[in-house]
């Protein structure tokens, strides 16, 4: 059965973000390094038949051949909500259009089917978030909070790989129980 994941700020190409000073270092040497963990993190996880939304900031300050290489390297069927860091990443072949936001539902084998709020920004409210719809953000690279219904999905807050909805409910509820409120 296909699986849906989530991700964020991969930055691919985007020398700088290695030893960018407006967030947490990444810890690797060279942005060739990083490109290639990050490519073999996603493909160890996402198969072919698998759907990735991906968040925003796919790639940045490189080339667009360099952004489609990846790209083309990349498993699963791919959809971007675009970010601050996008001209390069919303030329590429999505599987969809290019959105800024989008209301989603998946299916969690658990619960159902879960109402979420996609966008590359965080969000103190979203369509139906007092009715149990969650949110899923990124661009904050692990420097927001989680709540109980918010998260960032970004790949420096999850060892450098996209994510599913199961493991971001875990988390959520962890949250709940450490006083991450909504």
């Amino acid at each position: 059965m296909p699986r849906t994941f989530f991700t964020s700020d991969d930055h691919f190409g985007h020398r700088a973000i290695i030893g960018e000073r407006m967030h947490a270092p990444r810890p690797f040497a060279s942005i060739e390094g990083h490109d290639e963990t990050l490519v073999d993190r996603w493909n160890g996880v996402v198969r072919p038949e698998d759907t990735v939304w991906h968040l925003g900031d796919f790639a940045y300050r490189c080339s667009e051949a360099h952004a489609r290489a990846i790209f083309e390297r990349l498993n699963g069927r791919k959809l971007l909500i675009r970010g601050n860091h996008d001209r390069i990443g919303a030329r590429l072949p999505w599987a969809e259009p290019v959105r800024d936001v989008a209301r989603i539902e998946v299916l969690d084998e658990e619960v159902g089917p879960v109402r979420v709020w996609l966008s590359h920004y965080a969000h103190v409210v979203w369509p139906n978030s007092f009715r149990g719809a969650i949110h899923l953000y990124g661009h904050s690279h692990g420097s927001l909070p989680g709540t109980a219904t918010r998260l960032d999905v970004g790949v420096d807050c999850w060892d450098w790989t996209p994510v599913t909805l199961a493991r971001i409910r875990e988390r959520l509820a962890q949250n709940a129980l450490t006083g991450g409120g909504p």
